[in-house]
């Protein structure tokens, strides 16, 4: 099958070195933003190894020595903040600013670790990485053997999660059936604090807890039992959602082809004075049930 030839490229095929100077921002940036923590780990990062994605830029029609910044500003910033004055960018054929940053993934725990173990592993210094991340050089190493004691299974179910590194020192202190459960657990409710995570370990039974963490003090014995019992409840109240989730959009639409069949009887004047004269309890729940507007809505109240 031969591809189109009407396809528009997005990019142009190469890139181009351009005068920061010659680029125009289209949006400025927030007061205290060169202030905040995202910007200084850009500029450590850019300080230390470079720019690793290049700017987007697009070209003005009216004036061809002038560029739109569509992508990028704080990497230009950074960039300017350092002394360099010249920058690769990638010209794009579109104008839109929204397009680049809506579909950034930001960077979450286990993708972190993975990228530190790959420098390390190509001999990139402890030192350079800690600069290029804004750490220093003992959370490097912390972060580099982060999924020491973590079993496949579970790193897997939380390879794309933002669980703070602390959850992964609890996640080591339970046996690897017991880092599945909690994983999912995480998962389905969509909560990956080190508070949970913690709730989870004290519910934990020391048959499912790694040797070294078995010894847990008596006065928690009462608050294991609670919270092993809110865990059970939470597992049925999961399966009572995901059953509500399964037949949802079967049940909306019988009730709406309810409504619809209700509101018709009702617009039979004989059917509406027979039901007035021998069931009129019956009459003022269906005039209820026509005039609902929206049954999503009405669910949503009702809830």
């Amino acid at each position: 099958m031969t591809a189109p030839h009407n396809i528009k490229l997005a990019f142009e095929r190469e890139s181009i070195l351009l005068p920061i100077s010659q680029l125009v921002p289209l949006k400025t940036l927030r007061p205290g933003t060169k202030g905040s923590k995202k910007y200084d780990q850009i500029l450590r990062s850019v300080r230390a190894i470079g720019l690793v994605e290049a700017p987007v830029v697009s070209r003005d029609p009216a004036h061809p020595d002038r560029f739109f910044l569509l992508d990028g500003h704080l990497r230009i910033e950074a960039l300017k903040d350092i002394g360099v004055e010249k920058v690769e960018c990638l010209i794009s054929s579109d104008d839109e600013t929204y397009s680049y940053n809506k579909r950034v993934n930001r960077l979450v725990p286990v993708q972190e670790h993975r990228m530190i173990v790959r420098a390390m592993q190509r001999g990139v210094p402890e030192a350079q990485i800690a600069e290029a991340l804004g750490l220093d050089a003992v959370s490097v190493r912390r972060r580099a053997k982060m999924l020491e004691g973590i079993c496949k299974e579970a790193v897997d179910l939380l390879h794309n999660a933002p669980c703070p590194f602390r959850v992964f020192d609890i996640l080591r202190q339970m046996m690897p059936l017991r880092q599945i459960e909690a994983a999912e657990l995480m998962l389905g409710q969509g909560n990956f604090t080190a508070v949970f995570a913690r709730a989870l370990l004290v519910a934990t039974s020391e048959n499912q807890l790694v040797p070294v963490a078995r010894s847990k003090p008596k006065e928690q014995a009462v608050v294991s039992e609670q919270i092993a019992r809110m865990e059970k409840e939470l597992v049925g109240l999961q399966s009572q959602i995901k059953s509500v989730e399964e037949t949802y959009g079967i049940d909306n639409l019988h009730l709406t082809l309810a409504k619809g069949y209700v509101g018709k009887l009702l617009g039979n004047a004989r059917i509406v004075r027979w039901l007035a004269q021998n069931h009129h309890e019956y009459l003022s729940e269906f005039q209820k049930v026509a005039d609902i507007e929206s049954v999503a809505e009405t669910s949503v109240a009702a809830e």
